[in-house]
């Protein structure tokens, strides 16, 4: 529209923008007013806390500070350095990689399965069994190793039991340095799996039956179907429930913790579960702050390399 004489053109410069402008500052601010809530819950209860943590970390924060914070010394990475020639740590370190390179895959692994079984190969009661193998997700830790401690029971448990019906004696799972991780992770499997099926299954609706009627029309077996159809297409989802699922495993406390305490002899001892100590039982603060740390820079390494491996397969 061309502009009158001696009146500005109707542009960013004009009414017409300056009431765009105006418009567009009132939904902004309109917009901050309606998040202030959120923003002071979240700067009160989590960026404080992430702040306070890492200067903590630098510093030999302890019980004896609590209430003088700012009378803590400054040690500088020395707690950072101590954690790598420390035993204890490295030894949690290990457990932790042990639980989630053994842990990850069988998770991963038997939700797939279960999905697909779910999704193809029952045809009754299909909503029964995603219930039953879902309710270990919402059921508390401490039900959960409330049962697991009877079936793993050496002398009354379950697994006891049968062996004596047939003629062999069980391990003491829970008390054995062999035994006790292996227990831990089974224990985990049995408690995730349901997440990883809801997500696996929706992932499998996901993909169009076309090209599963095209693949057996030529002629492809099952095993051909999940390899070459139903693998490639459910990626996104794959990456989706492995990073989670690691960043999950590479947290394990509530197993270790309501069960084992960490031993026997440290066999179950995981990072966060030695930070809790540190942190609660010890009142090395600074310390277990460091701890927090390194634990938060392996995750975020480990999500980076996941998520580059697997970002080419799921375009």
């Amino acid at each position: 529209m061309k502009a009158r004489d001696g009146e500005p053109a109707d542009g960013p410069g004009g009414k017409a923008g300056r009431r765009r402008k105006r418009s567009m500052g009132k939904q902004n601010l309109a917009g901050w007013l309606f998040s202030t809530p959120f923003l002071a819950l979240f700067g009160v209860f989590m960026l404080f806390p992430i702040m306070a943590t890492l200067l903590m970390s630098f510093t030999d924060f302890g019980q004896r500070n609590v209430r003088r914070p700012l009378e803590a010394n400054f040690v500088g990475l020395d707690n950072y350095t101590k954690l790598f020639s420390d035993d204890q740590f490295m030894k949690a370190l290990f457990n932790t990689a042990y639980f989630v390179v053994v842990g990850v895959p069988l998770t991963i692994g038997l939700g797939l399965l279960v999905a697909i079984l779910l999704n193809n190969g029952i045809g009754r009661a299909r909503t029964f069994f995603r219930v039953g193998f879902y309710a270990p997700v919402v059921t508390t830790i401490v039900a959960v190793a409330i049962v697991w401690r009877f079936v793993l029971d050496p002398s009354d448990g379950l697994i006891a039991g049968l062996g004596d019906e047939l003629g062999f004696t069980a391990p003491d799972f829970l008390g054995s340095e062999t035994w006790a991780m292996p227990s831990l992770i089974i224990m985990a499997v049995w408690r995730n799996l349901g997440t990883v099926m809801v997500l696996m299954i929706a992932g499998l609706q996901a993909i169009p039956t076309e090209v599963r009627e095209a693949a057996r029309l030529d002629g492809a077996s099952a095993w051909q179907e999940l390899r070459r159809i139903t693998v490639p297409l459910l990626r996104p989802t794959l990456l989706y429930t492995t990073v989670i699922t690691t960043i999950g495993y590479l947290n394990v406390f509530e197993e270790p913790f309501v069960m084992t305490q960490g031993g026997p002899s440290d066999s179950t001892l995981t990072v966060s579960l030695d930070m809790y100590k540190q942190g609660f039982s010890f009142f090395n603060m600074g310390y277990a702050s460091a701890m927090a740390y390194v634990l938060f820079v392996v995750i975020m390494g480990i999500t980076v390399l996941q998520l580059r491996l697997m970002k080419d397969n799921t375009k």
